[in-house]
């Protein structure tokens, strides 16, 4: 890095990570996406991510810079004031990397015993929390079916808290044919809904299961439902209308969780 004044806004290189960091269509064509922030950062390393490139502002030092050169990525500083305009967030924490997509196809988790889908989840910071629960659970993978956000966009990235990269997430395909795959392999398939569902505790989460979330206004498709083995909802108390998904299936997940320890 030394007396380098770092790379400028145009730079070709800065461009692409403003690309990947801003645009769906240019993270699936280039199949790669970005990671923001330090904390992320050190638990991509800690899973063995495949990192291209590493971008930091003058200036940033941390722990986290050991583990990028120990993984042997390249390490370059920007420009003053370059970071903050190709970051998504206002204040971002110094440092950007490039990291290269993995795919997870749909058959590799036929062995899996319980596995979230979203169907429709619209929101990315409601995704990475539906990770972030899924991961701390001890739950399989995620299935992230059509129509669902970018499971690599920086703001879902972020709040997975680096779950994402400890997960085993399949990108695509359409909700039906996938809850038919699933079926297949002897999974119940439970849809959630904000009210008239089996209460989630008095459901069976030691079988098989495969649990569908749906869109955050608008619930579950119409044609998911006739796939579907039943419907859980967790019971409100109080008088909001309905808990927001991503906490939704943090409750789900770890009444599994606790259901299979006993």
């Amino acid at each position: 890095m030394g007396g380098s004044p770092g790379l400028g806004f145009r730079n070709p290189r800065v461009q692409r990570l403003r690309r990947l960091a801003r645009d769906p269509a240019a993270r699936r064509s280039e199949r790669a996406f970005v990671i923001e922030g330090p904390r992320v950062l050190a638990t991509a390393l800690d899973a063995g991510a495949s990192l291209e490139e590493v971008f930091v502002a003058p200036g940033f030092a941390g722990p986290v810079l050991d583990q990028v050169r120990a993984a042997s990525a390249e390490v370059t500083t920007l420009a003053p004031g370059v970071l903050e305009r190709v970051a998504e967030v206002a204040t971002p924490q110094g440092v950007l990397a490039v990291a290269a997509a993995v795919d997870v196809t749909l058959g590799a988790l036929r062995a899996c015993t319980f596995v979230v889908i979203c169907s429709g989840v619209a929101d990315p910071g409601n995704l990475g929390t539906v990770l972030r629960s899924t991961e701390a659970s001890g739950a399989g993978a995620v299935i992230c079916c059509d129509g669902t956000v970018d499971v690599s966009s920086p703001k879902c990235v972020r709040a997975s808290a680096g779950a994402l990269f400890h997960l085993r997430v399949v990108a695509g395909g359409a909700a039906v044919d996938v809850l038919e795959e699933i079926g297949g392999w002897g999974l119940q398939r439970l849809g959630t809904r904000s009210r008239g569902g089996n209460p989630h505790y008095l459901a069976d989460l030691r079988s098989p299961t495969a649990l569908v979330l749906g869109n955050e206004a608008h619930g579950l498709p119409s044609d998911v439902e006739p796939l579907l083995d039943g419907m859980v909802t967790v019971p409100i108390a109080g008088r909001a209308e309905s808990l927001n998904v991503g906490m939704a299936a943090a409750v789900i997940c770890f009444e599994a969780a606790r259901q299979r320890s006993c």
